[in-house]
């Protein structure tokens, strides 16, 4: 959605697109509004879904006042259940995979990026799984199973919660 508000030439693309050329982070106030300026669009008339949004507890909050002023009810939150150790087996795996085949390495493809990553999650992020947990909105999904087997179980939760 940034970059889309930011390709779109929108105010609140505008307001983004000054930050990042700055080199700056772009604040909650500035994704709260690119969310709100999307969520308002045609398309999501009949419903959509927020992948990697909210990060925080103070995004968490805006969009819950987001939804409320539109009168939505946020549905469900889905949690991709991990393991940590695993998902660093699989970056290191990637890197050799890409070295190995002659193509250049991901920056993030390093567990020390990974691992910082992980701490902010853990810092920032972490914590929404307690507040959609105690809203009841919390549903949980084995992130460590197949493909396959992880997208019937996201499918399963949309279904149950579109009725």
């Amino acid at each position: 959605m940034l970059r889309a508000a930011v390709q779109a030439g929108t105010e609140v693309g505008k307001r983004a697109k000054a930050v990042m050329d700055a080199g700056e982070l772009v604040s909650d106030a500035i994704v709260n509004a690119i969310v709100a300026e999307r969520i308002d669009q045609p398309d999501c008339a009949r419903g959509f879904i927020l992948d990697g949004y909210p990060r925080t507890l103070v995004q968490a909050d805006a969009v819950e006042a987001m939804l409320a002023e539109r009168g939505i009810a946020l549905d469900s939150v889905i949690e991709l259940v991990v393991d940590d150790k695993a998902l660093v087996g699989r970056i290191v795996k990637r890197a050799e995979d890409a070295k190995a085949a002659g193509q250049p390495v991901r920056k993030d493809d390093n567990p020390a990026v990974f691992e910082e990553r992980l701490r902010e999650y853990y810092k920032k992020t972490a914590p929404l799984t307690g507040y959609y947990y105690a809203k009841g909105r919390l549903r949980t999904v084995d992130g460590m199973a197949s493909i396959d087997a992880v997208t019937a179980e996201i499918e399963k939760v949309l279904a149950v919660t579109a009725k």
